[in-house]
């Protein structure tokens, strides 16, 4: 855990390459599994500050970069992640493919306007990554029918 209070600190240092390594840091324990839930909530509000105010472009990389680790071991909701959001009309495209990872990982069909507009983005790999993101929820959606097919189903039957 001290690994995790020291490196959400230099997050905030002036040194840009700090920061950048701070948030690689901060993506290895997300990686790892090696944070409690709570713990991984922190960081990643904390990185999604990061990537929406961070005025260097590596830094801001990063952040997403260790955002995107968190989802294969914690369940994270889209109203964690939701200021992204704001930030993807100025950002770059690598960025943007980014967040759109992060908005399809959280499952949570409330991220699909959110997504849907970047379908018809002029750059293929924006329209890409929006694409599969765009897939991820309807995936979720398509068995959240099938649990409610199969139990008004069981209360048919009993």
């Amino acid at each position: 855990m001290n690994g995790m209070f020291e490196s959400l600190e230099t997050l905030a240092d002036r040194d840009p390459d700090r920061r950048d390594v701070a948030a690689d840091v901060l993506g290895d324990l997300l990686r790892g599994a090696a944070l409690d839930e709570d713990s991984a909530r922190l960081v990643v509000g904390r990185l999604v500050g990061v990537a929406v105010n961070e005025p260097v472009t590596k830094v801001r990389e990063s952040a997403l970069n260790a955002i995107s680790e968190a989802f294969d071991h914690y369940f994270l909701p889209l109203a964690l992640v939701e200021p992204l959001a704001g930030a993807m009309p100025a950002m770059e495209r690598e960025l943007l493919v980014h967040t759109l990872y992060v908005l399809g990982a959280t499952h949570d069909l409330q991220a699909r306007p959110l997504i849907k507009s970047f379908l018809y983005h002029p750059d293929p790999e924006v329209r890409e990554g929006a694409r599969i993101a765009a897939a991820e929820n309807a995936v979720i959606e398509s068995e959240a029918l099938t649990q409610h097919l199969l139990a008004a189903e069981e209360k048919r039957m009993t």
